[in-house]
C-alpha cells in the first residue's frame, strides 16, 4: 500500500543506491566495462581480444589536442599487432567534435558521449585520460594527461608488453 512514508524510503534508497553507482570507479585488475552499453555516438571498431586503450578527451583540451598526432602514429604503427585505440569525447555538441575530428583527422576510432553515460560511470578524473585494457578486457593501466613524448613512449612500452603477453 502506498503511503509518504514508502516514498520517502524509495526516495532515499534511490539516493543512496545513486551515489554509490555515481562514486563507482573502474579499478585497475578489474573489468573494463563494455562500451557498446553506454550508446556512444560513432562506430566502434571491433575491439575484442586486442589490447585496447581507451581515451576520454574534449576539444577544449589543449593535452588532448597535443596527443592526438601522437595517438595516430601509435595506431597505425601498433594496429597490425592487435592493437586498437577508441578516443572517447566527451563533448555534448557535436559541432565542436566534427571540427576538431576534420581538423586532425584521427588515424583511430573516435566516439562521443553526448549522454555523459560512460564519463559517468568511468569518471576519469582529468581530461585527457586513457584507459589501457589487455585482451581480455581487463585494466591493466590508467594514465591522466598527456605530457608529451616522454608520456607517449612509456605508454608505447606498456601497450607493447600487453601485445607481446599471450
Amino acid at each position: 500500500m502506498w503511503s509518504p512514508k514508502n516514498t520517502s524510503l524509495a526516495c532515499l534508497l534511490g539516493l543512496v543506491l545513486g551515489a554509490f553507482v555515481a562514486s563507482a570507479e573502474v579499478k585497475v585488475g578489474a573489468p573494463f566495462p563494455e562500451l557498446a552499453t553506454f550508446s556512444l555516438e560513432g562506430s566502434l571498431p571491433p575491439h575484442e581480444g586486442r589490447v585496447v586503450l581507451i581515451d576520454f578527451w574534449a576539444t577544449w583540451c589543449a593535452p588532448c589536442k597535443a596527443s592526438f598526432p601522437f595517438y595516430s602514429a601509435l595506431q597505425t604503427e601498433l594496429a597490425p599487432l592487435g592493437f586498437t585505440l577508441i578516443a572517447v569525447s566527451v563533448d555534448k555538441k557535436a559541432a565542436p567534435f566534427d571540427e576538431f575530428i576534420k581538423r586532425f583527422a584521427p588515424a583511430f576510432a573516435t566516439v562521443r558521449d553526448s549522454g555523459q553515460k560512460m564519463v559517468a560511470a568511468i569518471q576519469p578524473p582529468a581530461m585527457p585520460t586513457c584507459y589501457l585494457l589487455d585482451r581480455h578486457g581487463v585494466l591493466r593501466l590508467m594514465h591522466s594527461g598527456f605530457h608529451g613524448d616522454a608520456d607517449g613512449q612509456k605508454l608505447r612500452a606498456e601497450i607493447i608488453k600487453l601485445i607481446e603477453e599471450k
